[in-house]
């Protein structure tokens, strides 16, 4: 079921994605070569917490997945496009880091991620993380009020295309509110005006993933982690964003 957000509720939505944005600033400080995955989940762990709020994803389990999920953070690195498993891998120079963070405040979700390279940077990653936030900024200013669904994924798409990356089928964003995951799912890639109208008060998702490669994927051993089969990196950016009647207002910045 789809749940339109108050202007009260919005409000809320807004605290929970501060407290994800803070999350995901002080872990983006705090990485570089040597630091392991789950020292990096445990500064996420500790800006919830003082924050008064809870992790979103630790003990999450959708029917597809084979255990609840353990950890804070998705830390996914290099090939791993998302729902990397924070591990004691320690960061390398010139990794290419995603990392997903969710929280929960006084009932509300925010769900945000980024993308960055530890240390020297190769040109081809920098600009595949510049190709995933230029179609998540793509698909924000086409969340307007009356559009519909579609023209969000339109837009994902055809930025995400542009450069000639990849992109995995049958993934996107999706509506996020006193649950983490709600409806309506949001593909990556679709027709403008088809899908439901984007009315004021409904809070999306928006989460483009880009590779340097081919779209194929395929999970890990862990029933989590999802890889690009040719090995080629991966960008995973997203923000939550309400649909207002001014237009799109990001909830997950500081």
């Amino acid at each position: 079921m789809v749940e339109i957000k108050t202007e009260a509720e919005l409000a809320m939505m807004r605290e929970a994605g501060r407290v994800v944005a803070e999350a995901l600033h002080a872990v983006k400080d705090a990485a570089a070569a040597g630091v392991s995955l789950l020292e990096l989940d445990e500064v996420a762990a500790e800006v919830i917490r003082a924050a008064g709020a809870k992790p979103s994803f630790l003990g999450y389990q959708p029917r597809s997945a084979p255990t609840p999920y353990p950890h804070v953070l998705c830390t996914s690195v290099n090939d791993v496009v998302v729902h990397g498993i924070p591990t004691a891998y320690r960061l390398r120079d010139g990794d290419l880091v995603s990392i997903d963070c969710g929280a929960v405040l006084d009932g509300w979700n925010g769900d945000a991620a980024l993308s960055f390279v530890v240390g020297t940077a190769d040109p081809a990653d920098l600009a595949l993380i510049e190709a995933t936030e230029r179609a998540l900024r793509a698909g924000i200013a086409a969340a307007q009020p009356g559009g519909k669904l579609g023209d969000i994924s339109h837009a994902v798409g055809v930025a995400g295309r542009a450069q000639g990356h990849g992109m995995l089928a049958d993934h996107g964003g999706h509506g996020i509110g006193r649950a983490m995951h709600e409806d309506p799912h949001l593909p990556n890639e679709g027709r403008a005006g088809r899908g439901m109208r984007l009315k004021p008060g409904l809070v999306l998702a928006i989460e483009p993933m880009l590779t340097r490669g081919g779209d194929a994927y395929r999970y890990a051993e862990d029933g989590w982690s999802i890889l690009t089969v040719d090995g080629s990196r991966a960008a995973h950016v997203e923000h939550t964003v309400a649909i207002t009647e001014d237009g799109p207002r990001v909830l997950t910045v500081r």
